[in-house]
């Protein structure tokens, strides 16, 4: 009885992987690039669509190899022009991408798992669960596969980057690689809850902009409602954020969800400024979205406004950002992908 032989998808190698698996196949190194450009560049679900490779290569590639592309198994358009995907693993892993435009600016925002584990209680993907890690062709899949150009790339989907660091990398060297989708580096983001040895990475291996999720200055307030402040705590990441001397087009950013009487107090506002000023980190004002029977709602503009002018007027850059998508459960904190 004839064994059966485990078949490789290619979205998740890189040049140099692909390389050394076709020279076991017998196959020249040299169609390796070639492969790559239509897999990352044209999005092609089948080898018959090269049509730059001899067709004996090409016939050969099926037995060992698939594309590891996919399209998503259904959308929903917002009022605001966002667009949510639904994505579905050969595992049946469900995860969710969303496409933003602004301008000549064109973000997708992937996610990294299929659900969190790391239990923030302002975030709908935290509560949902988790059901396990994706793989960088599958984190790269939420980009190639599509109907948008895409100029810039923000992990900040589902799921928690350090918990999945291997992957994340992975998929960072091929979004921004010559030879991959070649997006400048410095267009790709990571968020993280600030998960030490992940972020200590981030830094020294890509040269991707970084985005600490704070919520609270006050680490016991943080605890309460982001578990992982017990294994992490965010001023590990932050001292690593401050020391680090990034290239100035590389941001280095902490993310403030905002919530009503919770942590958009004048003692919150002196504790950030306190922290922060004299860095070159910069501040991104979320507004809160609620998650299902909550009744913490978002500070409003005003206070927000507040917040931005008086860090900005103390030397912090700050910017508030602006909500996207709400109306489809697309805005940050709302995917799950059917998890709750």
């Amino acid at each position: 009885m004839r064994e059966s032989v485990k078949i490789i998808p290619l979205a998740g190698i890189d040049l140099a992987g692909l390389e050394h698996l076709l020279a076991i196949k017998g196959v020249d190194s040299r169609y390796a690039r070639r492969i790559l450009y239509w897999i990352f560049r044209r999005g092609i679900r089948s080898f018959t669509e090269i049509n730059d490779i001899p067709k004996n290569v090409l016939s050969v590639l099926p037995e060992s190899f698939a594309t590891g592309l996919s399209s998503p198994v259904s959308s929903a358009v917002s009022a605001d022009g966002s667009v949510k995907y639904l994505f579905r693993t050969s595992e049946g892993l469900l995860h969710e991408t969303v496409y933003l435009p602004e301008g000549n600016r064109k973000t997708v925002c992937v996610s990294v798992q299929s659900g969190c584990r790391m239990g923030c209680r302002f975030c709908a993907t935290g509560l949902s669960g988790w059901r396990g890690n994706l793989r960088a062709g599958e984190i790269v899949n939420q980009v190639v596969s599509l109907p948008h150009d895409v100029s810039h790339v923000v992990m900040m989907g589902m799921g928690e980057p350090g918990d999945n660091i291997e992957e994340v990398i992975k998929a960072y060297n091929i979004i921004t690689a010559e030879w991959g989708l070649a997006i400048g580096r410095n267009r790709v983001t990571v968020s993280t809850v600030g998960v030490t040895p992940a972020v200590k990475r981030l830094l020294e291996e890509t040269e991707c902009n970084l985005t600490l999720s704070l919520y609270s200055p006050f680490s016991e307030e943080r605890r309460e409602v982001m578990p992982a402040e017990s294994a992490w705590p965010y001023k590990e990441t932050l001292s690593l954020m401050k020391a680090f001397k990034a290239d100035r087009n590389r941001r280095l950013t902490v993310a403030y969800v905002m919530i009503r009487g919770k942590n958009d107090t004048e003692r919150h506002l002196e504790e950030l400024n306190r922290l922060l000023t004299g860095t070159r980190l910069r501040v991104n004002l979320l507004p809160y979205h609620q998650v299902e029977n909550d009744s913490d709602c978002s500070s409003d503009a005003e206070t927000m406004m507040r917040f931005k002018h008086l860090l900005v007027t103390s030397g912090v850059g700050a910017s508030v950002r602006k909500s996207r998508g709400g109306d489809i459960a697309a805005a940050c904190g709302m995917l799950a992908a059917g998890g709750r």
